[in-house]
Parts: structure tokens; sequence; C-alpha cells
């Protein structure tokens, strides 16, 4: 910033220093302020009484002065006979020639406003691309070159991919030690490309890499490649890869990949877009490097349906490494990692927090540990105990408590007979994964409670009578206000979408219907430039999507019977239950399993730092929301058919 103010300045001394010299140049000499103006009549009158001595008439100018050294100026349209009648009254009369300017000022005035915006556009670009001798530098890479400097996170500060991480270290070795891959004529793969959802690691398994690897990294972004001027992209891949050969063995880190390696031909520019013209560019550099380079592409994304399939061929990114969501073995292990510098409790237990953060990625597990951590120190703590981790999972879950939403006693009342049902149902069927805890305390946006079933294993396979059973619990809620309130309200809305959208996928996706058979119906257009936007196509009849409806009824109808028959059995319990969940707030999967063995839990222990009950309502449709689907507490699995 000082050096463009110092700039700047010495830009603003030379304007004004060039106008000046014109304006000296340009000037007249003579002081035409101090000269008293008249008009040619009263010259006139002047002169025929004797009252002028001389007079210079330069062109129309005329400059004169009087006997009593008084200075005056006239202009006149024809000077001739004025100087004539003038000698006649015997006044002295000089004829002044007309000055003229210098070629060089005229040209200056000239030219000065087009030398001017040059000098200012110069500037500009001088100093949008921080300086430098060329002033199209931003042709330049941008890419972070770490040699000395490399990241100091290494393979021991990542968990959760052992088999990701196994193949990115046989790519190290290959950097390392080349001689052992060539004696046996083996060939490094020229890209990886590391793909899986977000927040599983894939940018800390590249830096790890740095870390591991002794040789150059140079890190960028996708977007930093493609600028508002055309071929600016290309020029910088050609520069990239240029550093990168003048380096060797080298390591190039491309993060998030889809900017700039999206599917050509679908976009609006056609051949001539400026992001396909980087993508061209990428695709000859790599496909042109020598088999005996030491240069490695490593790229990272989310998104790997929409990147070009030039891209995805062996011979460009050879090695394809699926990043996952990790199991839970692996979230152990992360746990273990983000908590090397906590002081953690005797009695936390990470095995038993892995087994309850069913489908946590890397970063929920880190924001996690944080936000226990962060709930120690509020509450004054030396360590970090089971019970901030407990209630940290809570947070990441369904939110923040809400201690300032405030609702009526009615509404609480039937929020919990809700949650009872969801739990009782959950409880009451065989197979369902065991219920860890209720509670009616608001979380979040729109929680007004929640129940939360944590699978005792990681699942990968879904039978039927699973997803069966997931709606019933579903409805649960619903059902347990029909049979207690004799009404129904707004609070099951997203427990139908989903037991909706659950029966829709037995039936059109999963080949579940009895009637339908094993088919998939409609088809998923994946459009590469509307985001996760997916375009359903209808590719059956409607007779066939008649069936489909009568389907989807039929397997809800006999949920919704199943529940009814099993809630109204159990009356008493699901009172039992909702009683004890008004009294505490939170029950846990243990204190349920005590209610239904048919005992009584033990007198509540009230807390050091009591928290208020809210007793009044707030909006009706803040308050008749519902949970999104996480709220439930579980992570679907992606079925496999």
């Amino acid at each position: 910033m000082n050096r463009m103010a110092k700039n700047l300045g010495l830009y603003l001394i030379l304007i004004v220093l060039v106008v000046s010299l014109v304006n000296a140049f340009l000037t007249p000499s003579q002081n035409t302020q101090e000269m008293t103006p008249l008009t040619y009549s009263d010259f006139l009158k002047s002169a025929q009484a004797g009252q002028v001595e001389k007079v210079s008439i330069e062109e129309n100018v005329v400059k004169g002065t009087s006997k009593d050294g008084k200075l005056f100026r006239t202009y006149v349209l024809d000077a001739g006979p004025l100087a004539q009648e003038l000698v006649k009254l015997g006044i002295a009369v000089e004829f002044v020639p007309p000055q003229k300017a210098p070629w060089w000022a005229g040209m200056m005035t000239s030219l000065f406003p087009t030398l001017l915006l040059i000098g200012a556009w110069i500037f500009i670009l001088y100093n949008m691309q921080g300086g430098g001798s060329k002033v199209m530098n931003f042709a330049k890479s941008k890419a972070k070159v770490f040699i000395d400097n490399r990241p100091k996170v290494t393979f021991k500060d990542v968990a959760g991919c052992d088999e990701a991480k196994e193949e990115l270290q046989e790519v190290i070795e290959y950097l390392r030690d080349p001689e052992r891959f060539v004696r046996l004529g083996a060939n490094v793969p020229k890209g990886v490309l590391l793909l899986g959802p977000p927040g599983t690691g894939k940018t800390l398994l590249a830096r790890a890499a740095a870390g591991e690897a002794d040789v150059p990294f140079f890190s960028i972004s996708g977007s930093d490649f493609v600028e508002m001027f055309v071929g600016v992209g290309a020029a910088r891949v050609r520069d990239l890869f240029e550093q990168a050969r003048k380096m060797q063995p080298s390591i190039i880190f491309i993060d998030e990949l889809d900017a700039v390696g999206r599917q050509r031909g679908a976009g609006l520019g056609g051949g001539h877009d400026e992001r396909e013209q980087t993508l061209n560019q990428m695709l000859v550099e790599m496909d042109g490097f020598d088999a005996s380079t030491g240069i490695i592409l490593i790229a990272a994304t989310n998104r790997p349906d929409i990147l070009d399939p030039a891209l995805l061929r062996p011979g460009r990114f050879d090695r394809h490494i699926v990043v996952d969501k990790p199991d839970w073995k692996g979230r152990q292990a992360i746990l273990e990692v983000h908590s090397r510098n906590k002081k953690l409790d005797k009695g936390v237990n990470l095995d038993i927090i892995a087994r309850r953060t069913t489908g946590f990625v890397g970063a929920d597990l880190a924001n996690l540990v944080n936000e226990a951590a962060l709930l120690a120190a509020r509450n004054g703590q030396k360590t970090l105990s089971m019970a901030d981790f407990e209630e940290a999972i809570d947070r990441v879950i369904a939110g923040p408590e809400r201690k300032s939403r405030l609702i009526n006693a009615k509404e609480k009342e039937i929020i919990a007979f809700h949650e009872s049902g969801h739990a009782l149902v959950a409880r009451l069927i065989p197979g369902c994964d065991p219920v860890h805890k209720i509670s009616i305390i608001p979380r979040g946006h729109m929680a007004l409670g929640y129940t939360l079933q944590l699978p005792e294993e990681d699942r990968f396979l879904i039978s039927r009578n699973e997803l069966i059973d997931r709606i019933c619990v579903l409805l649960g809620g619903r059902v347990a206000e029909e049979i207690t309130q004799g009404d129904i309200t707004t609070g099951a809305q997203n427990d139908l979408e989903r037991a909706t959208q659950l029966a829709r996928q037995m039936v059109t996706e999963f080949g579940m219907s009895e009637k339908l058979g094993p088919m998939t119906l409609g088809r998923k257009q994946h459009e590469v430039f509307l985001g996760r936007d997916i375009v359903d196509d209808r590719n059956y009849s409607d007779e066939v999507a008649f069936t489909i409806d009568q389907e989807m009824r039929a397997i809800i109808d006999n949920c919704h019977t199943k529940v009814k028959t099993l809630l109204s059995e159990n009356y008493e319990m699901l009172n039992k239950v909702t009683r004890s969940l008004l009294e505490r707030e939170i029950l846990e999967g243990e204190e349920l399993d005590i209610l239904i063995a048919g005992e009584e839990l033990p007198p509540l222990v009230p807390k050091i730092k009591p928290e208020a009950t809210a007793v009044e309502s707030e909006a009706p449709q803040a308050e008749t929301e519902r949970a999104l689907p996480q709220d439930e507490g579980r992570v679907e699995p992606e079925p496999a058919v």
C-alpha cells in the first residue's frame, strides 16, 4: 500500500509539472490584470481630447498609456484606419507582431489528455499485479510454492483414511527414490484425483503429502486460473507447469478441480469459453508429460460427476482415490488426533463417542472436539468431561439449546407425546436402532424436540423390512398425537416428508414394490450447470404413475396401522414415558429401558445451575415447525442396490 501511494504521488507531481510548463509557455508575459479596460467610444474620446500618449496594436487588441501614466486596453475590428487617425492626432502608434507558440507546445496541448489516460491505465495494471517489471504480470501463475517452508502436517496427523494414505505414500516414495520403480519398468501415475464428500480430509491429505515429500510443492485453487481476460487462464496453466518442470521432481496440487474441469460443451460459450480454453490447456499440459518427468499432479473435488471425461482417462488422472466417510475405527482415530493437545477427563471414552457419531466426517469430528473444549471453558472446568462431549454431539446434530424460546404447557405436552411416540415405536419394534436420547428442549433453528437413534455398527445395506421399520418410527410421533390428543398438529411435517420420500424410493428406485416388481422407474439427469439440482425424467406412463401412488399409499397406510395398534396396546407406557420426559426434559436410552421394564426412575437430582423452564408461547408458525432430518439423530446411509 505504501509503494502504491508513493507511485501515485510521483505521477501526480509529474502531471502538475507538465501542466505548469505548458501554461508558462502559452501564457503571455505581459500582465494584463493591471490594465483598465475601456470601451472603444471612450478610447476615441480620450484620444481626441489629447489624453493618450502612445498605443500598441496587436491584431485586434489596442493597449495604450495615458498622459497621466495609466494603462488601458480596448478592442477594435479593423486596426488600419484607427492607426491613421491616431497618427494625425499626434499619438505614437506601434504595431506588435502576433506571438506564435512553439510547435511542441501545441502538440503537448492536444496530446496531453491521451497521454494522461495511457499513464493512468499503466498505473492501474502495475499496481493491481503487485508491481514487477512487466505490465502483463497477471498472466503469471498464482500458485504458492513451498520448498523449504512446506506444511508441517504429515501422515501421522491424518486418520480415518488408511487406504488413501497408502496410495499417496506410493507416489511420494517414487519421488524420493524413482530408481526403485524404474528398474522394474513401472511408471508412476501422472495424476492423482482425490474424491469424496466435503469435510473428509482431501485437502488435508494433500498438505500431508507436501509435508512428507522432500520436493517443491505448488498449491493453487481451480478458481485462480479463470479471469475476466480471455486467454489468461491458459497462460497461467502454461506458466504453472513451466515452473514445475524447472524444479522437478515436484508436486502440483489443484484444490476444487471442478471450478475449471467441468464438462465441456455444456455451457453457452461453446469452445471459445474462457473456462474451456483453460481446461484444454490443462489437458494438453498433462498429456504432454514425458514418461520420466518427475511431476505429480494431485487434485481434489467433491463433484466428480461434473468433471470432463478427458480429465479422468488414464494418462491424465490415472489414479482415483476415494476419501469416504470414516467408519467407527476411523472416527476413533480422528478423535484421538484432534484431542492430542486437549486435557481430557479420565472418564472420557473416545470409543463410545466414535460409536455415537455415525456419519460424521473429519470436519464434523474436529468441530465436535472444539465445541466440547468451548463448553468446558465456558463452565470454568480444567478438563473436558464426557458430559461436554455429549452436549457437543447434541449441538452438532440439532444445534444449540434455545433457552429463550418460550413454549406453553399445552404445546410442551404435545411435543413430549410426539417424541415419546418416536422413541417407544423404535424401542418396541425389533431390529430398530437403539434410542440414545429423547429431548424436548428446543434446539437450533427449528427443532422443538428430537429423538436420537444411534446404530450399534456402521451399515451399508438396508433391507426392505428395515426401511418399513424406519417409516414406522417416523410415523410414531404423528400417531401418538392422534391417540392422545384426538387431533393432529403440523409438528410432523418433516416426519411425513421423510416417510413419503422413503416410500417413493422403495417403489421407484429399490424395486421393492410387489405390483411393479424389481424395476427402476424414472431417470435422473444431472445438469452440469445447475449445481445440486437434478432434473427427473419421467420414463413411464400415467398408468404406471397411478400404480406408484397406490403402492406408496399402501406402504404408508400399513405402517400407520401397525404403529397405531402398537401404541394403543402400550398406551399406559406412552403416558408413563411422557410424564417422565415432561419432568426431566431429557431421557437417556438407559432410562427409557428402565421405564419399559416397569421400574421407576431414581429421583431427579437438581442441577447446580438450574435452567429456566419455558412457560409462554411463541409465534404459531415457529412453534409448529419440526426438525430437519438430522435432528432425529441419525445419518441415513445410502442404500446399495
